[in-house]
């Protein structure tokens, strides 16, 4: 099954995406991770995202269509994958459809996360994320907070808060982004019957593991 997570920064996307992709084997894709990557590495595709990212504005096409396609074309997505952070646009959307087209696939699932404004950007501030790219766990300092202090409890590695989550000016410009650019996305996907919208908020005491839960054994009693 191919599914794309959808919702704005601090939704908790790569939480219920980390959780079905532990059960089901289909691997979690985050361009977010892909960026950082190369930025540490400091590629030339990720020194021209960083120029980006830094300004709290989207990865231009060019740079962020082809990192996807590529890895598309690996080997543990014959099955199935999780697309966390991409498309963002109808534009990206489209060339999604065409790369998908041409391996006779499709997206089968669009998760759409929402959560009110004020929570979101309370979860971005208190959010910590494993330093080790091969685990890639994410933390919140209150809702769901590492057993020992700055310490990933799945590996050891030190927790660090990116760049982009540290400054509420920062986090409000990507949250305006998301409203003009990516909302109409869910309308795109809604046209072809795949999307499904889920909220995650303590106004309603509903987690990303209860998220992810309902929708694996949705999946399974398919």
């Amino acid at each position: 099954m191919n599914i794309i997570m959808m919702g704005a920064q601090g939704t908790g996307k790569g939480t219920v995406a980390g959780i079905i992709s532990e059960k089901t084997g289909w691997p979690q894709i985050s361009t977010g991770d892909i960026f950082r990557k190369n930025i540490e590495e400091k590629t030339e595709l990720g020194e021209k995202a960083n120029t980006y990212i830094a300004k709290g504005e989207l990865v231009p096409d060019e740079i962020t269509v082809p990192m996807v396609a590529n890895r598309l074309n690996e080997k543990d997505t014959l099955d199935g994958f999780i697309l966390d952070g991409f498309p963002r646009t109808i534009e990206q959307a489209q060339k999604l459809d065409d790369i998908l087209k041409e391996k006779n696939k499709k997206i089968d699932m669009v998760i759409n996360l929402t959560t009110p404004r004020d929570e979101t950007i309370k979860r971005i501030l208190t959010r910590r994320v494993c330093s080790n790219q091969e685990c890639k766990a994410t933390y919140n300092l209150v809702m769901n907070p590492p057993k020992v202090e700055g310490i990933c409890d799945k590996c050891g590695a030190n927790l660090v808060q990116r760049k982009d989550d540290s400054s509420e000016e920062a986090i409000n410009k990507r949250l305006e982004i998301y409203d003009k650019q990516t909302r109409p996305l869910v309308d795109y996907y809604q046209e072809k019957g795949v999307v499904r919208t889920e909220e995650v908020s303590t106004r309603i005491n509903r987690l990303g593991i209860d998220v992810a839960t309902d929708i694996l054994n949705d999946i399974k009693g398919e």
